[in-house]
């Protein structure tokens, strides 16, 4: 394993940065110059816990760290702008597993449309990723969970069910269907919506990332409504489909309350201003709880780290 400095020039060499970064990697830290108020967020990523080495390969950790990030700038109608990324792991890990892991965060940095300009590195008992994402209002206000209205519509965009899909599936040994597989290790961020919701004059927006149905409810809860899904809004992709069929579960609980699906939910004034690209799934009520078809959901909403 090369050591601390020689690692940390190799992942910092030839980083392409956007015309927002003053000041890139070389210095305590990144200087950068956004045109409107500033969205920070951050997330972990801890192996056995988010990510397990024999399903995961490091460019997949790489990029999904990333990606979980960048979802929730894009969520408050901000242009993601940059990220720094902080990784620890054992010092008997493969050095091959960490080149793998700086090259999967550069391609999803290039995917998503943000600079690398920072970071850190430390030794560890296990692999654990904690990126700090940074956004762009671009003089936009921010669109926040506490903005919905009853008589509003619900609507999403982005990939339900897929990673739930694909966990049952690594979970029982195999690796098919492929595409939901992939998607579990990284998820297909709707890189760009989050701007264009805002645009549309979205009222309230949130990542999903625990299951449609618990984020939901974090909406309700922050803007005092209720909300209904109408299930026969919901899409079930067709892999879902097989993959419910083989473990015996209902198709629609991997769509409604999977989790890491990392798509985006907004609400709208009505119908007509929903952008392309974007499904609506449901309308703004008075009720104050979620509900499914106008009922409670029996069931697991999604998922609690501590529940």
């Amino acid at each position: 394993m090369s050591g601390e400095f020689e690692l940390i020039d190799r992942i910092t060499a030839d980083l392409e940065v956007r015309d927002d970064v003053l000041l890139p990697v070389g210095d305590d830290a990144a200087v950068l110059r956004l045109s409107g108020d500033t969205v920070v967020t951050t997330d972990m990523l801890i192996e056995n816990v988010h990510f397990k080495r024999q399903w995961s390969p490091a460019r997949a950790v790489g990029r999904k760290a990333v990606a979980v990030n960048v979802s929730d700038v894009e969520s408050m109608g901000a242009r993601p702008s940059s990220v720094v990324v902080a990784l620890a792991f054992p010092k008997d890990l493969d050095q091959a597993w960490v080149a793998e892991f700086e090259e999967g965060v550069k391609e999803e940095c290039a995917t998503a449309g943000v600079s690398l300009v920072g970071g850190d590195l430390s030794s560890a008992a296990i692999i654990a990723v904690c990126v700090t994402a940074i956004g762009d209002l671009e003089g936009r206000r921010p669109v926040t969970r506490s903005g919905a209205n009853a008589g509003e519509v619900v609507a999403v965009c982005g990939r339900l069910g897929w990673s739930a899909g694909g966990l049952a599936v690594l979970q029982r040994g195999f690796r098919s269907p492929k595409e939901l597989v992939a998607e579990h290790l990284t998820p297909t961020v709707p890189y760009g919506q989050g701007a264009l919701a805002s645009a549309a004059g979205a009222t309230s927006m949130l990542d999903i990332s625990d299951g449609l149905l618990a984020d939901l409810g974090h909406l309700v809860e922050r803007s005092d409504v209720g909300i209904d899904v109408e299930t026969a809004r919901v899409e079930i992709p067709e892999g879902v489909e097989r993959v419910a069929a083989a473990t015996g579960k209902p198709a629609l609980g991997f769509v409604l309350a999977g989790g890491e699906d990392h798509a985006l939910a907004a609400t709208f004034r009505n119908e007509a201003v929903v952008p392309a690209g974007w499904t609506v799934v449901g309308s703004v009520n008075d009720s104050g709880k979620v509900t499914v078809d106008g009922v409670a959901w029996e069931g697991s909403t999604g998922w609690d780290h501590f529940g």
